[in-house]
């Protein structure tokens, strides 16, 4: 299993133990990594990720075809770009599972490899991926899947940006400067804020002279309310993975669809973190913000967190303000 994100493997090795055939022995959580593990243990089947450091999963089964040419490879990619799909697949892989769709798919996905036969999820069933025989797909419904933006490859800056902030005005004008200039820029804009800030934003996004109806109507701009968002992917107290990327990808998706242009950048800002720091599940906001950095490396897009430290007696703890800083590009108080 090849993923640098643990809570995701952790998903992955609980489900495959609902299989007592399989058996998962070993665990890499980069490019270069995987393929001295392919080597080293020869395993049947590998599950790999494609957005990895220091070697991106399709190179990394290019090398262990090499090293391993025994080994079967499943992608598990949130990455639904038709083009990365089949570039996936052109390296010899057996299959290609969409993340989101995993807590259906995986298994079968995996029986159908092993087995020698194609499995393709089917948020890219109805796409001429390759030319493959004896190709299986999940046989639900689906509903219309939207295209996402270019996905960022491992030396593409990321941007994910934390703002901590003692007052409501220096919160605000941050706020509005970062959906304003997506919007400004004819890109999409998320909001997953609370309701007196999202009321806020609007007023002020139409001083700067955007027509915030027409986006909403586009569907370049989307507002949802933060603490209704929570309970959508948390599960026992911590944040589940694969909904929340499902959550988010949708937004993303609808985003990037309305902008009908190939080349754009999603603008996200979330409360989400500060609300579960505020609520004193630290340790949940402090999975939340690794999950946005696993989204980053999905999509084209930038995050920005909010922070209202004056909101809480007592503000934040050091340490885990520390930790919360270390999963950001870049920080900012005001």
């Amino acid at each position: 299993m090849v993923d640098d994100y643990e809570p995701w493997r952790r998903f992955v090795s609980t489900t495959l133990q609902k299989q007592p055939k399989l058996q998962v022995i070993g665990e890499a959580l980069d490019g270069l990594e995987a393929v001295q593990k392919a080597q080293q243990l020869q395993p049947d089947l590998i599950l790999l990720d494609i957005g990895l450091p220091t070697l991106n999963g399709i190179e990394a089964a290019r090398r262990i075809r090499e090293v391993s040419p025994k080994s079967k490879i499943l992608f598990l990619s949130e990455n639904r770009t038709w083009d990365i799909a089949e570039e996936a697949l052109r390296t010899g892989a057996g299959g290609y599972v969409v993340k989101s769709d995993a807590a259906g798919e995986l298994l079968p996905a995996v029986e159908a490899v092993l087995k020698g036969k194609r499995f393709v999820s089917a948020s890219l069933a109805g796409n001429d991926l390759t030319d493959h025989k004896d190709e299986h797909t999940a046989n639900h419904s689906r509903s219309e899947v939207v295209p996402p933006l270019q996905p960022q490859n491992v030396w593409i800056t990321r941007r994910h940006e934390a703002g901590f902030y003692s007052d409501e005005r220096s919160f605000l004008d941050d706020l509005t400067q970062f959906i304003g200039v997506a919007l400004k820029a004819g890109n999409g804009a998320i909001v997953v804020a609370t309701e007196s800030h999202r009321d806020s934003l609007l007023p002020r996004l139409q001083a700067l002279g955007l027509d915030v109806g027409a986006a909403i109507e586009q569907g370049r701009y989307i507002a949802l309310d933060a603490a209704d968002a929570l309970p959508t992917f948390m599960l026992n107290g911590m944040p589940d993975p694969v909904r929340f990327l499902k959550l988010l990808g949708n937004l993303i998706a609808t985003a990037a669809k309305a902008v009908k242009r190939e080349h754009t950048r999603i603008a996200i800002f979330g409360e989400m973190c500060h609300l579960l720091w505020a609520q004193g599940n630290a340790e949940a906001a402090i999975q939340v913000e690794k999950l946005g950095n696993e989204l980053s490396k999905i999509y084209d897009i930038d995050i920005l967190c909010g922070y209202s430290l004056g909101s809480v007696q007592g503000g934040m703890d050091t340490h885990i303000l520390q930790r919360i800083r270390a999963e950001h590009s870049a920080v900012y108080s005001r």
